[in-house]
């Protein structure tokens, strides 16, 4: 009974977001056209000379009105050519009105400096309409009117500058907000992406060895049951290390060592019967730098146990002044998917490198096998902080 409870307040609470995150409409503008009641009242009262023709303005006004202010609140319809028809239909007619009739009927003004502040809403056209519609109105109100008018004046520049402020600025919050909710699932997909490389990456690694042990505590078992068991305690040793990285990976703080994973991937080929030749030269590397070349010894080093079926396979690390090139060569059939068709670890990495400011290439070796090649500046940022390191 409380989870449903809490569902439908967790429902309520959605569809009252998305309420709000619609905004005001154009029903918001309707309730104004209640100031043309005292035209209505002008009408009615007998008053109006020519009472046919200021009724089908009247009902004119409040259809243009009504028309011009639901497409303002449609982008596509805002920028139609037709709103502009209608919206210069509207003026022609508000101005012909308050000519005609005076009193009650100058009410219009404030009602089209409504309808011209939706549709306008801001830049230079919103003054260069708005200003010259001020003055033209307060010249026909002190005709009509004297000065007594003046607060009509005044309500059709506020009515055109608050509509058009308001408008804007609600415009802009929702556009924020769906920058920001953007931006959230950008976000959201970097930490996927970058949580599924790890965790690929380190259990790839690890189930590996840790099956190319057992193979071998399988083979060593009947004849040689103290050497099966220094496997099997090598394997306990992988298995909690591998708990211990992936808890490091799940909060995002684990930077790998290349001598580290230089000494698992040289451990991970023996076992698998591939003898491994690691060659090292050159100055010490950044961190960072250290731990993507570490995820390419040990996706390279898993790949030679899984799938190439090789005999040796060599591990060359050459460092500069401003490059840094790694390369791993096994003289075996290669990845499964094919030279032309790296696997998902190998993409994972070429995103990586190429994130750093480096490449990756990988397909058949000059002289035959497998060769994975990898080459990054000597300082490379932090994919996780974005700044160089020294």
């Amino acid at each position: 009974m409380t989870n449903g409870w809490r569902g439908r307040l967790g429902g309520a609470r959605e569809r009252a977001r998305g309420r709000s995150d619609r905004g005001p409409t154009g029903l918001s503008l309707l309730p104004w056209l209640l100031m043309g009641l005292g035209a209505l009242s002008h009408l009615v009262g007998g008053e109006a000379p020519n009472p046919w023709i200021g009724g089908l303005g009247l009902l004119a006004f409040n259809s243009l009105y009504i028309a011009v202010v639901f497409r303002a609140f449609h982008p596509c319809a805002r920028e139609a050519p037709l709103t502009w028809v209608l919206l210069g239909a509207l003026g022609a007619l508000t101005f012909a009105l308050a000519i005609g009739y005076g009193r009650e009927w100058l009410l219009f003004f404030p009602l089209l400096g409504l309808a011209v502040g939706a549709v306008v809403r801001r830049g230079r056209l919103l003054m260069r309409i708005a200003v010259p519609l001020v003055v033209a109105a307060g010249l026909v109100t002190f005709w009509r009117d004297g000065w007594d008018s003046f607060g009509i004046v005044y309500g059709t520049f506020i009515s055109v500058m608050v509509t058009a402020t308001i408008l804007a600025l609600d415009e802009t919050v929702r556009q924020l907000r769906a920058t920001r909710e953007e931006l959230a699932r950008t976000a959201v997909e970097k930490e996927r992406l970058r949580f599924s490389r790890d965790l690929h990456d380190l259990l790839g690694h690890t189930l590996s060895v840790i099956v190319v042990k057992s193979e071998v505590v399988r083979r060593l078992a009947p004849r040689d049951l103290d050497a099966a068991l220094d496997q099997v305690r090598d394997i306990e040793s992988v298995g909690r290390q591998a708990l211990t990285e992936i808890r490091e990976a799940v909060t995002g703080y684990r930077e790998g060592s290349l001598a580290t994973e230089l000494d698992r991937a040289r451990d991970a080929l023996t076992s698998a019967g591939i003898e491994p030749v690691v060659r090292r030269s050159g100055p010490l590397l950044a961190p960072h730098t250290e731990a993507l070349l570490g995820w390419v010894v040990r996706e390279s080093a898993t790949n030679a146990v899984r799938h190439s079926g090789a005999s040796r396979c060599v591990i060359a690390l050459d460092g500069g002044p401003d490059r840094v090139r790694l390369t791993v060569t096994d003289d075996g059939r290669g990845p499964a998917a094919g030279p032309g068709e790296p696997g998902s670890g190998l993409r994972g990495l070429r995103e990586r490198v190429a994130a750093a400011g480096g490449t990756l290439d990988s397909g058949p070796a000059p002289r035959g096998g497998f060769q994975v090649t990898a080459e990054l500046p000597a300082e490379t940022s932090d994919p996780h902080q974005g700044e160089p390191t020294p």
